[in-house]
């Protein structure tokens, strides 16, 4: 149903309709609705709060590059380009002057994003004790480095998921060859780089046999 026709039937019903959130769809049309909460056909009692995530369609937007910029200028940026500001994180960092972004997730010009949301990692003063980080590219690293550098600022990891990786081909002619991927390095991690993490993520690996 579109929003608009399914609170109108919830109203007739006695029920509230609540928009919790929106999300990119290319299979269902802006308008209308992805998900509700509680499922069709579920007993509840008058005035209940029926809650639905709407569709924006599919992406249409361009995430803007808001590395470099200010806080509030990159926050201008992407009102401008019909994204939010999602989540705020800060670090001390004495390269960049303060209210500098460091860091966004989604990265620039990222494709099929989930919401119209852009989560940034500002330079804080080096006085300021952090509330998030910048979550590093791991990928290549040895599955030790990678556990260590995490453990340091005290972010931990679940335990690996090591899984076999195929040689990769011979090339031909211009093709560069690959070089081979050594046992015991990441191949894999969720959060990707560039997210938002802080102690209470738990970041996983996936590494080479």
């Amino acid at each position: 149903m579109t929003v608009a026709d399914a609170r109108s039937e919830t109203a007739g019903l006695g029920l509230n309709l609540d928009v919790d959130n929106r999300y990119y769809s290319a299979d269902v049309a802006a308008g209308h609705i992805l998900s509700q909460s509680p499922a069709a056909g579920t007993v509840v009692r008058k005035e209940w709060h029926v809650r639905v995530a709407e569709s924006l369609g599919p992406q249409s937007v361009d995430v803007p590059d808001t590395v470099g910029s200010d806080e509030r200028v990159a926050a201008l940026q992407l009102r401008r380009a019909g994204l939010q500001v999602g989540v705020i994180a800060r670090l001390p960092y004495p390269a960049a002057a303060e209210g500098t972004v460091l860091a966004q997730d989604p990265p620039a010009h990222a494709q099929g994003i989930e919401q119209p949301s852009v989560n940034l990692l500002v330079a804080a003063p080096d006085t300021d004790a952090p509330d998030g980080y910048a979550m590093p590219d791991l990928t290549g690293w040895p599955l030790a480095s990678a556990q260590a550098a995490l453990a340091k600022v005290g972010i931990n990891s679940a335990p690996p998921n090591f899984v076999d990786v195929p040689v990769a081909p011979v090339g031909s002619g211009n093709v560069p060859l690959k070089p081979p991927v050594k046992p015991g390095a990441v191949v894999a991690q969720s959060p990707a780089a560039g997210s938002r993490v802080d102690q209470s993520t738990q970041v996983k690996l996936t590494v080479a046999k």
